[in-house]
């Protein structure tokens, strides 16, 4: 190890901690008493077997302030627990409950629910929202993104909810993702450049206007992608919309996964196409991470100062995103390059996984993405 590739390795993460900090303070935040939504919002829930998630969830859901004209449509996605019984249970006119057909060909199972669930909303000029079941909206959450949305013409925003974690694995995980793109993507950029490829979204909260969702053709337009969520953002750009993440820290709340096994396999099943659906792109975005924040600490362990300076950059990036999204910055931000490890210990398992086609989630297996059969909302 050289001390003039410890000096570029810990430049690029000194780099990577300033542009983490631009991005955070350009980061488009909700108002703190957003107006009232003055169009139709349909939220579509999708969800298989989350009996013990449903009644939280609606409830928050339910809880929105400043949306008069709200509707929840759950699509039962083949539950085999007492999902739909809980649905069933809740006594609001807002809520509806759509049990999906098995998944057609060429489709998996999250898109065709969320395109069941988008079927369903017919008004042109209004809002739609896709929610996880592990999300917890705050009673604003609804009217404050729609407010960032209108406010700065966007066709889709993406608000990261607060990542709630407990135990060593989740903690050294969870807020990864935050930090991958505020590192590494120019959020104001992305958001109004038409490239795809300058993209970030979390499927676990994502509003869009009705009309820029149709003019991107919907979840038909990925629904063999198991990263639906980015894939439906870049298809908005690709159809002359914009949008991108939002400060979420202040409308919603998400613990992903939880305890080790759930966060191994929740991750394993979609990081082989972290980077523009490429295994190989992917292996290498690992390789960069893993050369860029974790060499410098391994040298500052032997005494580099260079090492120390790249190692204090990469925990010092990782406190300013978490501070920002809602994560807990101390001292979770000093095992920065042990959560890069874990992460690399993840994205081998994912690429193993999609080498053998073993990789499987809720039951159902996963294949790799193959020429696209004629989208159909049939079976």
């Amino acid at each position: 190890m050289t001390g003039r590739l410890v000096r570029a390795l810990a430049g690029i993460s000194v780099a990577g901690a300033v542009h983490a900090a631009v991005n955070v303070a350009l980061l488009r935040r909700p108002p703190a008493d957003p107006p009232p939504v003055r169009r139709p919002v349909t939220v579509v829930l999708p969800v298989r077997d989350e009996e013990q998630q449903m009644g939280a969830c609606l409830a928050a859901l339910l809880d929105q302030r400043g949306v008069d004209d709200l509707r929840v449509v759950v699509v039962d996605d083949g539950s085999t627990d007492g999902t739909a019984d809980v649905v069933r249970a809740v006594r609001d006119p807002r809520v509806a409950l759509v049990t999906a057909d098995p998944p057609p060909p060429g489709w998996l199972g999250k898109p065709y629910a969320c395109a069941v669930g988008a079927a369903t909303d017919a008004q042109h000029d209004g809002i739609l929202a896709f929610v996880d079941a592990d999300v917890r909206l705050f009673p604003d959450a609804l009217a404050g993104a729609v407010a960032i949305l209108e406010r700065h013409g966007l066709d889709l925003v993406s608000p990261w909810p607060r990542p709630v974690a407990h135990g060593a694995a989740e903690r050294l995980v969870q807020p990864l993702v935050p930090w991958l793109w505020a590192t590494t993507l120019p959020v104001r950029l992305a958001e109004r450049s038409p490239r795809p490829s300058l993209a970030a979204a979390t499927g676990q909260f994502l509003v869009l206007t009705r009309r820029g969702y149709d003019r991107a053709g919907g979840h038909a337009a990925v629904r063999d992608e198991v990263l639906e969520d980015i894939a439906l953002l870049r298809a908005v750009k690709r159809s002359g919309g914009r949008g991108g993440p939002v400060d979420g820290s202040r409308l919603a709340a998400c613990r992903m996964y939880d305890g080790w096994p759930a966060l191994r396999d929740g991750y394993a099943k979609s990081l082989w196409g972290a980077v523009g659906g490429s295994p190989l792109a992917s292996a290498a975005a690992a390789a960069g991470l893993t050369a860029v924040w974790v060499v410098p600490a391994l040298a500052a362990l032997r005494g580099s100062r260079a090492g120390l300076a790249g190692y204090a950059a990469g925990v010092a990036g990782r406190a300013v995103v978490a501070a920002a999204t809602g994560s807990r910055p101390w001292p979770d931000a000093l095992a920065h390059p042990v959560s890069v490890l874990v992460l690399d210990v993840i994205m081998a398992r994912s690429l193993l996984g999609y080498r053998r086609g073993t990789l499987r989630w809720r039951g159902r297996p996963l294949p790799a993405p193959a020429a696209r059969p004629p989208a159909t909302m049939g079976p």
